[in-house]
């Protein structure tokens, strides 16, 4: 039974913005306005970084109060001391999350980050086929099928940020007009060219390491990959280091080729932007840890990015907020989960945003609050923002709201280099293949993007983790026998990760239904999902090219995919297994009609002036690249949409 502690409180607060969602979104947009001198709320669903990450007398001073020097005052020298305690406390609550990664028997990119029943969130543990006719129910998710959706995301102060592995990838500019090129899809409402300053300012801001003279290339044999960048520009830090595997590759793929459709794509190996510090460039300071911003500066190699980055290297959201919460304009406020969006009597504006403040996550206690904002932002994710627009019975004259849920599908071989390549090695992927991003073939199935594990058999496989036990319990192997084995095997270890393209679909979508619901009484998703014979497609294109390098650089392929895999499908006779990415898109895109989208190319709901909606959800399309850059170029985007909305209030 849900406890309501002082039913319904009637707040009068009023901001000039209120932001659901504390994760990458809501941090940039509220950093934005913050500058800007506007008054913010955030409102998180999940828990802040153990409770308290930042003091409730924090303020635009607090930079030049923690550096005051040896020769100040007593009253500053106690400031400071206050100063230090609290950065304490923000590093030991961060460290807290890897202490529970380190004693969580599952490694999975949610095992730092503790459930919570009163924002609960999707688990990959919670994965299976579902039976024909049935419902898979087992976790947060309800999910009707026929195929599972297998994609999860974190709810806690920071988002899904706090375990994402860092690739910042530009979209191609034929990804914007897949509709007019190549009879698929949607076309955005958008282009390459308009979004490319926002992506400029996204890569300096989040601290995103690369060389923009790699990252321009222009294939010869296939045009369309090229990324135009503006002239002379470059990234603030150098790329990180590409792994002995990466080289490895880059040596032994040389001039390949492969042909689709009677043309040839070459195969080519580029290193990945990624929002991880590298070396700088000039005179750039990269951002540090929070709590302790001198370590993090550089990124130290560590191997598990994902789910957690030890020292804080790769960038978090947390970072943003921190810089948020310096304006002096900007408030957090963690457990606390939107429930409802009240309109004004004429349904055209959002009135007032209802939350309930839970105690505990542990219990259902709560008491039920209520705010006002001239302008409202729903940014707490894909899922999070259909879920609140469907249970308010807003934005939705067009019926997408919940639609076209789109992921990478991401399929994965395996298998044993010819000799040591030095798997479990340093950030999870530092290099990629990108020349299949983009061609004419996208007129018959799904471009795809190939990334370059350095884990080994970590994803497929679970190694060395859940393998090592298997030689000890299934082939009794111990002592100079099992040392070996590892010494010889284990290097040796390496996979490749296929991105395959997901088109937008009516009938993949999110739904409500009275009979799921949460500790605090408020809706569970309800997940319907599907992958069409056009990215099936694309899957037998990628195992066919992972066949290709496997022939040509002499690995022992151990690639297996199983009936009983939760994500196992069949194309033309031939089985594949696809695993989430964690790149959830849909559910509100973005148009230039209001009848068959949910907000306008400035992010701004159709139907509530004051409602801008940002997030992967606006995407009408995935393409190839994974969605964080562009999600955060169009957030920067929205944030001076949302300053010049306001300055005509």
């Amino acid at each position: 039974m849900n406890t309501v502690i002082n039913t319904v409180i009637n707040n009068s607060e009023h901001f000039d913005v209120v932001i659901v969602g504390a994760g990458i979104s809501g941090a940039i947009m509220a950093e934005q306005l913050g500058k800007n001198g506007k008054s913010v709320l955030i409102l998180e669903a999940g828990t802040g970084t153990g409770g308290r990450f930042f003091s409730p007398d924090c303020n635009a001073d607090d930079n030049a109060d923690a550096n005051a020097n040896a020769n100040a005052n007593a009253n500053d020298n106690a400031y400071s001391r206050e100063k230090g305690r609290e950065n304490g406390e923000k590093l030991n609550s961060y460290q807290n999350y890897m202490s529970t990664f380190f004693t969580a028997l599952a490694k999975i990119p949610n095992a730092p980050y503790p459930n919570n029943a009163n924002a609960p969130q999707p688990l990959v543990t919670d994965l299976a086929p579902i039976p024909r006719g049935q419902v898979l129910d087992n976790g947060y998710f309800v999910q009707t099928g026929p195929l599972p959706f297998a994609s999860t995301y974190t709810r806690a102060e920071g988002g899904t940020t706090l375990h994402w592995l860092g690739t910042c990838l530009r979209m191609l500019p034929e990804d914007f007009e897949i509709k007019t090129r190549f009879g698929r899809g949607l076309d955005w409402p958008i282009s390459y060219d308009e979004l490319r300053p926002w992506y400029e300012m996204a890569e300096q801001n989040l601290g995103v390491s690369a060389n923009a003279d790699e990252q321009n290339y222009h294939q010869i044999d296939n045009p369309a990959v090229h990324i135009p960048y503006a002239a002379s520009y470059n990234y603030k830090m150098e790329k990180i280091p590409q792994s002995y595997l990466d080289m490895y590759f880059s040596k032994g793929l040389a001039k390949m080729q492969v042909s689709f459709d009677g043309k040839s794509y070459p195969i080519d190996v580029v290193s990945t932007p990624q929002a991880r510090n590298g070396m700088p460039r000039g005179d750039y300071r990269p951002v540090g840890a929070v709590g302790h911003e001198t370590a993090g500066q550089r990124c130290a190699g560590n191997a598990n990015c994902v789910p957690i980055c030890p020292i804080q290297a790769k960038y978090n959201a947390l970072k943003t907020l921190e810089s948020a919460k310096k304006t002096g304009k900007v408030e957090i406020r963690t457990q606390c989960v939107a429930y409802q969006l009240e309109t004004d009597e004429q349904g055209k504006n959002i009135s007032r945003v209802h939350y309930k403040k839970y105690r505990s996550s542990n219990h259902p206690e709560h008491e039920c609050h209520s705010v006002c904002g001239t302008i409202v932002v729903l940014a707490s994710h894909a899922v999070e923002n259909a879920k609140l627009l469907l249970a308010s019975n807003v934005a939705n004259s067009s019926d997408q709201v919940g639609r076209n849920l789109m992921d990478h599908p991401t399929m994965l071989t395996w298998g044993l280099m010819p000799q040591d390549i030095g798997a479990f090695r340093g950030p999870g992927s530092t290099s990629g293949i990108p020349s299949l991003r983009g061609g004419e073939f996208r007129k018959n199935r799904a471009a795809f993007r190939i990334e370059i594990g350095n884990w080994g058999w970590s994803w497929p496989e679970g190694a060395p983790v859940g393998t090592v036990p298997d030689l000890i319990d299934d082939k009794n192997m111990f002592g100079e026998q099992l040392k070996d084995y590892i010494a010889s095997v284990y290097p040796r270890m390496f996979r490749f990760g296929f991105l395959v393209e997901q088109l937008p679909d009516a009938d993949n979508r999110v739904t409500l239904d009275d009979n799921y619901r949460d500790q605090l009484g408020n809706y569970r998703p309800v997940i319907s999902y599907n992958v069409t014979d056009y990215t099936r497609a694309g899957m037998a294109a990628a195992k066919a090219v992972s066949d290709q390098i496997f022939q040509r650089l002499g690995i022992e392929g151990f690639t297996e995919y199983k009936p009983s895999d939760a994500g196992y499908l069949t194309y033309r006779g031939e089985g594949y297994s696809y695993n989430g990415a964690g790149h959830l898109v849909g559910t509100h895109i973005m148009g230039d009609d209001p009848k068959t989208s949910v907000v306008n190319k400035y992010q701004q709901s159709w139907d509530h002036p004051n409602l801008f909606l940002v997030g992967c959800g606006n995407m009408p399309t995935i393409s190839t690249s994974n969605p964080t850059l562009t999600m955060a170029a169009l957030t920067y985007w929205a944030a001076q949409n949302v300053l010049e909305t306001l300055s005509q209030c």
